[in-house]
């Protein structure tokens, strides 16, 4: 019986990962900057969940976000927006720093993922996302790639892209 659950417990943890913790992969981004970063919750009001589902053509699971402000040299020169949604039966957690500079995209990291791996999009196909801003329509199919053998994390994170960047322009852009 002992052997049954341990090839059990074993299994649950092979599907489920926590990749990179979110300030790691801000520091990814810059590798040779010393940064500040300050974590924040943001919980949204009626009218601004109202406002981002709009904007993002998304409807909201959630009305509170964590993001982090990121610093170097004492300017703001980025923010993160952590976005957790299901994929398919299961979350995942997916990190978008934009810029502040040029309010776009700098990079995507994911950074817990618990559907199995396979689903994982590759790093080329993240890639294209850099430089995206929120005017720029993001829709699998349309003009972002599908990915054979994982739409729905295809669609997920386009989708999450879009909410990501909505936050950014209606709540954080602008903010010292």
């Amino acid at each position: 019986m002992f052997h049954v659950m341990v090839v059990f417990a074993l299994g649950l943890t092979l599907h489920a990962a926590v990749l990179v913790s979110p300030f790691e992969a801000i520091r990814l981004s810059y590798p040779t900057q010393t940064l500040h970063i300050v974590k924040k919750n943001i919980m949204l009001t009626g009218e601004e969940a109202t406002h981002l589902s709009q904007q993002s053509r998304l409807k909201l699971n959630t009305k509170i976000y964590r993001t982090y402000a990121v610093r170097s040299a004492d300017r703001l020169i980025a923010y993160g927006v952590l976005i957790t949604r299901k994929v398919r039966s299961k979350n995942a957690a997916v990190l978008y720093l934009i810029d502040t500079l040029s309010d776009a995209i700098k990079s995507i990291e994911i950074v817990a993922f618990h559907e199995p791996p396979e689903y994982i999009p590759p790093a080329a196909w993240l890639q294209q996302f850099h430089g995206k801003r929120a005017k720029d329509a993001l829709y699998v199919g349309k003009n972002i790639p599908t990915i054979s053998g994982a739409t729905m994390s295809a669609r997920t994170l386009s989708e999450s892209a879009r909410l990501a960047l909505a936050l950014y322009e209606h709540l954080l852009k602008g903010r010292k």
